[in-house]
C-alpha cells in the first residue's frame, strides 16, 4: 500500500471519485480551451502493472464531456476494439454526469460485447460497446475498464493468462498514443515493470511531463495536457509520425527482436514443404533460366495465386506465420501468410529465405518496439545480398518489391539478427510514364490523331488498372472516359493495348485513334487551344499532381504514390502556315527533390509540347515545400495558359 501512496503521489494524476469528477466538469476550465470543438476527452488515465512473464493488467479511467448537441450526438455510444485471442477486455463501470448535477449509473444491460466489423480478415476481433443513449450539451460520460493481454494474437496458450502473454514471453511493450481526432485536455499514461526487467523508453512529438520511480517496481509516468488534435493536410504523412506518443519496452535491441522472429516461426514450421508444394515449384520454375527468373516467377506466382483473405488458424494467430500447407490448401492469407507462402516455395527451389516485419503507412521509431503491420520476405541471392520481395502488394505489378514502399523501415527475421533498415529510393526512370501525341487541326478547328501511352514500374501498375480493378465488361468505357471526361465530344475510332493480364512480358501501352470535334477556338485566322495532357489527360496517373500547390507551407512530412518520371509530347499541324504565336513561356526549374521542364515550338507549321517532369523519392521533408511548391507552380503556369496562333 506505501508503493502504492507513492505511486499515486510520482504521477499527480486525477483523482476519478464522483466529487472530484463533478468538481473537473463544473470547473470548465477547458470549455475555452476548445471552443471550437464538438467534444473533448477531459482525462484520460490508463495505469499498467507488468508481470514477470510480459502480462499487464491495465486500467483506463476517461472523462468525455459535451461541448454542444453534435458532441453529445457523438457519445450516445463509445466503442473500444480487442482482440479475444490476445486481451481480455472489461467495462468496470460507465456514469453520465447530467449538466443539471443528476447522475446515472449505467448497468450492465448497456454494455455490449460483439463481432467486430471486418472485411478481408476474419480472426475473430470484437468490440465493447457502452450505450450512454440521449446525452446533452455539457454532460459528461465517466468510463472505466480493465484490459489484460497485449495488443496482437497470441502465439501459445499453456493456462487462462498464459494466453495473453506477450508473443516475445518475458518482454513487454506498449505503444500509447496521446492524440485523438478531438482535444485531449489531459492524459496519463503509467507502467510499473518488474525490476529484474531492462527498460527503454522515448516520448515523441511533444513536450511530455516524465517522472519515474524505483520501488517495488521500477514506476514509469508520462503526462500531456492540452493536446490538440493534429492538424490533417493534403498528401501528409502518417499520424503516427506526428501525432505526441510513447514507446516503452524491455527489448533489448532490434537484433533480439530479429532473432526471435526468425525463431518463433522456424519452431512453429512455418516454412516446411510438401510434395504437393515442391511439385507445384518445379512445375512453375520448369524453363526458368536463371536466379532472378526463379525468384520472379515465385513471387508472382503467389502475388497471384493466393487471395488476400485472412482465416483465422486459431491459437498461434499473429505474429506467426501460417503454414505453407495451410496456404497452399486454403490459396488464402493475409500478408505474413503470403510471405509465409513464398518463403516455404524459395526455400522448395533451394533458395535461403526468411521473413520480415515492417510497416506501411508510418515510420518505426528507432526503438525495439513492435511497432509492425506487415510481414514481407528477403531471399539471400547468391552474392550474399539480401533481396526484398512483396508477394502482398505487387499483383499485377512487374516489381518484386513494391516502390511504393520505398524508404520505409523494416526488420529481418534472421538467425544471426538484424538491425533496422530502411529501403532504398527507388529512381523514378523505374516508373516513367510517357505520352505521345501526334494530330492536326482542320480550319474549323477540329482535332484528329493517335496517342500513344506507355508506363512501367508503378506507373505502370497505375495504367493497367483500369482493367486489373475493373469488371472487363467496363474495360471500354474506362479508356474511353479517359479522354471524353476532358472532351466529351471526342470520338475514339479504336483503342490498341497489350495484353492487360500480361504484366510480366511486357510493359503496358495504349493507343488511341481519336477526333476530337471543335477542338480548337476558330476566330477568323485564329486558333486558340490547348494541348490534351494540359487539360487533364492521364492526370491521375501523375503522381505529382496530387499535391496541392495551393497550401502556402507544410507543418509536417509529406508523400506521394511513388517517385516517378513523367515525359510529354504533342505535336499539333496546322491548316495554314503559322504567322503568329503567343503562348506559355518555356518553364524550368530543379529543386533536387523533383524537377521540371516545358517547352513548345512553332516551327515548321507545327505546334510543339514538350514537358518532363520528376519527382525523385515518395517521402518529402517538409523543408523541401517551398521549392517543390515552385515546381509545382511552374507545371500549373505552362498547363493553364493557351496558345493562340495566327495563320495569316
Amino acid at each position: 500500500m506505501k508503493y502504492l501512496l507513492v505511486f499515486l503521489v510520482l504521477l499527480t494524476s486525477i483523482s476519478v471519485n464522483a466529487d472530484e469528477i463533478r468538481k473537473a466538469i463544473e470547473s470548465k476550465d477547458f470549455e475555452q480551451l476548445y471552443k471550437d470543438y464538438h467534444k473533448v476527452l477531459v482525462f484520460d488515465s490508463i495505469s499498467a502493472d507488468v508481470k514477470e512473464s510480459g502480462l499487464s493488467y491495465v486500467t483506463r479511467k476517461q472523462l468525455f464531456y459535451a461541448m454542444d448537441d453534435h458532441g453529445a450526438g457523438d457519445l450516445h455510444k463509445v466503442t473500444y476494439n480487442y482482440d479475444p485471442l490476445s486481451a481480455w477486455v472489461e467495462i468496470k463501470k460507465a456514469i453520465i454526469y447530467r449538466k443539471d448535477g443528476t447522475k446515472e449509473v449505467l448497468d450492465s444491460t448497456r454494455f455490449y460485447d460483439y463481432p467486430q466489423p471486418a472485411r478481408m480478415i476474419y480472426w475473430g476481433a470484437r468490440q465493447k460497446m457502452i450505450e450512454a443513449g440521449k446525452l446533452n450539451a455539457g454532460d459528461a460520460l465517466y468510463v472505466e475498464l480493465f484490459r489484460k493481454g497485449f495488443t496482437y494474437a497470441l502465439l501459445q496458450a499453456d493456462g487462462d493468462d498464459d494466453r495473453y502473454i506477450p508473443p516475445m514471453r518475458g518482454h513487454y511493450y506498449d505503444i500509447v498514443r496521446f492524440f485523438e481526432s478531438f482535444p485531449v485536455h489531459r492524459k496519463v499514461f503509467k507502467t510499473a515493470i518488474p525490476k529484474s526487467k531492462e527498460v527503454q523508453y522515448r516520448t515523441f512529438n511533444a513536450d511530455f511531463e516524465v517522472k519515474t520511480e524505483q520501488n517495488k517496481k521500477q514506476v514509469f509516468a508520462f503526462k500531456l495536457e492540452q493536446s490538440m488534435p493534429v492538424k490533417r493536410q493534403p498528401n501528409m504523412v502518417g499520424m503516427d509520425n506526428v501525432g505526441p506518443k510513447v514507446l516503452i519496452t524491455t527489448s533489448p535491441d532490434w537484433e533480439a527482436k530479429s532473432t526471435w522472429f526468425y525463431g518463433v516461426n522456424e519452431d512453429y514450421g512455418s516454412f516446411e514443404s510438401t510434395p504437393e508444394i515442391d511439385a507445384k515449384v518445379d512445375e512453375i520454375l520448369e524453363g526458368a533460366t536463371s536466379e532472378s527468373d526463379s525468384i520472379k516467377r515465385l513471387t508472382h506466382w503467389v502475388a497471384d495465386e493466393i487471395r488476400y483473405s485472412g482465416i483465422s488458424m486459431g491459437e498461434g494467430e499473429g505474429y506467426t506465420l501460417h503454414t505453407g500447407d495451410m496456404t497452399f490448401t486454403d490459396r488464402c492469407g493475409v500478408c505474413k501468410d503470403k510471405a509465409g507462402m513464398l518463403i516455404t516455395m524459395l526455400r522448395a527451389a533451394g533458395f535461403e529465405s526468411y521473413a520480415a516485419m515492417t510497416m506501411a503507412g508510418s515510420r518505426i521509431e528507432d526503438i525495439p518496439a513492435d511497432q509492425f503491420n506487415h510481414s514481407i520476405t528477403v531471399v539471400k541471392r547468391r552474392n550474399g545480398e539480401y533481396q526484398l520481395l512483396d508477394p502482398t502488394w505487387v499483383p499485377f505489378v512487374r516489381e518484386l518489391w513494391s516502390s511504393r514502399e520505398q524508404q520505409q523501415n523494416y526488420l529481418m527475421g534472421l538467425p544471426e539478427g538484424a538491425d533496422l533498415m530502411i529501403t532504398d529510393v527507388s529512381d523514378p526512370e523505374n516508373h516513367y510514364l510517357k505520352i505521345t501525341n501526334q494530330a492536326s487541326i482542320d480550319e474549323k478547328g477540329n482535332l484528329k490523331g493517335t496517342i500513344e501511352v506507355a508506363a512501367e514500374g508503378q506507373s505502370d501498375a497505375a495504367v493497367r488498372s483500369i482493367f486489373t480493378r475493373h469488371y472487363k465488361s467496363q474495360w471500354d468505357d474506362l479508356l474511353n472516359a479517359e479522354l471524353q471526361r476532358i472532351f466529351p465530344q471526342a470520338e475514339i475510332s479504336g483503342i490498341t493495348k497489350t495484353d492487360p493480364f500480361g504484366y510480366r512480358e511486357t510493359p503496358v501501352s495504349l493507343v488511341y485513334e481519336y477526333t476530337i470535334p471543335d477542338f480548337a477556338l476558330v476566330d477568323d485566322d485564329k486558333f486558340v487551344f490547348n494541348s490534351l495532357s494540359n487539360q487533364g489527360f492521364m492526370a491521375h496517373n501523375r503522381f505529382g499532381k496530387r499535391l496541392n500547390a495551393g497550401l502556402e507551407e507544410r507543418e509536417h512530412d509529406y508523400r506521394i504514390g511513388c517517385s516517378q518520371k513523367v515525359e510529354i509530347e504533342e505535336v499539333f499541324e496546322l491548316p495554314a502556315k503559322i504567322k503568329n504565336v503567343t503562348g506559355p513561356d518555356s518553364q524550368k526549374h530543379d529543386a533536387g527533390v523533383a524537377s521540371m521542364q516545358a517547352s513548345w515550338d512553332d516551327s515548321k507549321n507545327k505546334a510543339v509540347f514538350e514537358m518532363q517532369t520528376s519527382f525523385n523519392q515518395r517521402v518529402f521533408e517538409k523543408e523541401t515545400w517551398p521549392e517543390m511548391k515552385k515546381v509545382l507552380e511552374y507545371i500549373m503556369n505552362f498547363e493553364n495558359k493557351p496558345v493562340v496562333i495566327e495563320t495569316k
